[in-house]
């Protein structure tokens, strides 16, 4: 009996030891590990922000955690985050590739290529023709305020109704890339649409989502019929349907005259024939890689202002009250009037630290052997900037943990945009639908405002402000009531206000 029990114990022991992920030496410290799980048991699969927040707490701003045996370091708070992703730019710039995402994606498009020359090619061309298609130029603004017009319609005929807005704005910020990608605008009611919206939402889910992390934990359960699967199924679907749509496009095709993005990787693959890393699989993932980009953090940026506006009026007053005194009567809005709204740019900018739409960026990885605080970061090391971390900062923010504008205005009133203002990460692998999504906001955000009122329903209860997690962090679905402004109470309102 003592022989099998002594047995037993050795056999646990060497399955401990064998199977025990070991940190490398001067590591980042962290919590226990269990053999094959990693850390997996200690954090909510569901939502691990508050899990990683606690452990900050104890183990401070650079802390590991592992992923079955895998260590993986986590930065938190605006000094680590920046030393890694700025001052040791191209030593953090990797992508891991054997990841579920990395899996469902192939490792094609732009996001989640490595690091290299491969990488910097696609995103230059990326960057490059967005421009040329009017990132930042007037033309833009046209694109955007064609859409914005198509909301104020839909929401005029619900004005004194209670209405959902979760699908609205995805339709709009989803209607306005499409217009630079493929050179077209599809109906809010477009089944292509839809479809688009539908699983790009299901995949954000998924790809942070508990399911992910057993993926990416167990090698070995990767093959099996698991939830997970569905990401795969998902995605080939929206590649089958991009495909579709190429194959249309190539039919009305004319090289070197482009009439979008599309066109313009048509005539970059005809121009580089024997250069593998322009392709039409790589075109696919790159399309819809750039579709999310320039949707789903703006539109969800848009239903958590809109939340946080009903249920501040006198922030919602405030910024109608700038907004009528800056346009006065002129017809819309432009991009530069943002220099004479220092109340509405701050909101905007608040409502984007609070939506923490991204809360864990894009996961990184070492390029090399490095330093990082003191600590050793072996090559191919798997890096978590926690976004979240440095957007609720206590050192900071004024108000780290409040909606409230004035954390980005100055003593004089003026718009100020701390250091720790990264929603969409930050150095070179920050996100490509930045400039996009600032101009989205602005011009949505403005035109709505200056048309309408938005309330939160009597009927409704208490508002929630939890969020749901996944790749992109959205609001929980709600209502909200809509009422048409008093136009010629807006001029009054901006007469008096000037006087």
């Amino acid at each position: 009996m003592m022989d099998s029990l002594v047995l037993l114990w050795v056999a646990f022991c060497l399955f401990f030891f064998l199977f025990k992920a070991q940190r490398p030496k001067n590591f980042p410290p962290g919590p226990f590990s269990l053999p094959i799980f990693g850390n997996l048991l200690q954090l909510n699969l569901e939502n691990p922000i508050n899990d990683l927040k606690k452990l900050r707490l104890r183990y401070g701003n650079v802390y590991s955690i592992c992923f079955g045996s895998r260590p993986v370091v986590v930065l938190n708070g605006v000094h680590a985050v920046k030393e890694a992703l700025v001052n040791q730019s191209v030593e953090f710039a990797g992508r891991p590739q054997d990841l579920m995402i990395n899996h469902v994606t192939k490792n094609e498009g732009v996001v989640l290529l490595n690091h290299g020359p491969v990488w910097r090619d696609v995103r230059r061309f990326s960057l490059m023709t967005l421009r040329n298609f009017g990132l930042g130029k007037q033309s833009m603004e046209e694109r955007i305020l064609g859409e914005v017009s198509y909301i104020t319609s839909h929401l005029e005929k619900c004005a004194g109704k209670s209405m959902d807005p979760q699908n609205l704005f995805h339709k709009a910020a989803s209607n306005i890339i499409t217009t630079v990608l493929f050179g077209t605008r599809y109906e809010h009611e477009d089944k292509f649409l839809q479809l688009f919206i539908q699983l790009f939402k299901e995949l954000s889910k998924i790809a942070n989502g508990p399911w992910a992390m057993i993926y990416d934990t167990f090698p070995v359960v990767r093959n099996l019929p698991l939830p997970f699967q569905k990401a795969f199924q998902k995605f080939e679907v929206l590649k089958d349907a991009v495909k579709d749509l190429i194959s249309q496009h190539k039919m009305s095709w004319v090289p070197r005259q482009p009439r979008d993005l599309l066109d313009c990787y048509l005539d970059e693959m005809e121009k580089r024939e024997d250069d593998s890393s322009f392709n039409e699989s790589q075109l696919v993932t790159l399309l819809l890689d750039l579709h999310f980009a320039g949707t789903d953090t703006t539109s969800n940026t848009l239903l958590t202002t809109f939340l946080y506006l009903m249920t501040h009026p006198d922030v919602q007053e405030r910024c109608q009250k700038e907004i009528d005194q800056v346009l006065g009567e002129k017809l819309q809005a432009s991009f530069e009037d943002r220099h004479r709204m220092p109340y509405t740019q701050a909101m905007i900018h608040e409502a984007q630290r609070v939506a923490n739409t991204v809360p864990l960026s894009v996961f990184h990885t070492t390029t090399k052997d490095t330093q990082l605080m003191g600590y050793d970061i072996p090559k191919g090391t798997l890096i978590i900037p926690n976004l979240s971390s440095v957007l609720n900062e206590e050192s900071q923010w004024k108000f780290p943990h409040d909606f409230n504008p004035s954390n980005f205005l100055n003593d004089e009133g003026e718009f100020v945009k701390p250091e720790a203002f990264m929603p969409f990460s930050t150095g070179p692998r920050m996100c490509l639908g930045e400039g996009l999504a600032r101009m989205e906001l602005f011009l949505v955000l403005v035109t709505l405002l200056r048309h309408f009122q938005f309330i939160w329903p009597e009927d409704a209860g208490e508002p929630d402000y939890s969020t749901i997690f996944g790749a992109t962090m959205s609001p929980k679905p709600y209502r909200m009531d809509v009422r048409l402004r008093n136009k010629r109470e807006c001029v009054i309102q901006s007469q008096n206000t000037t006087e």
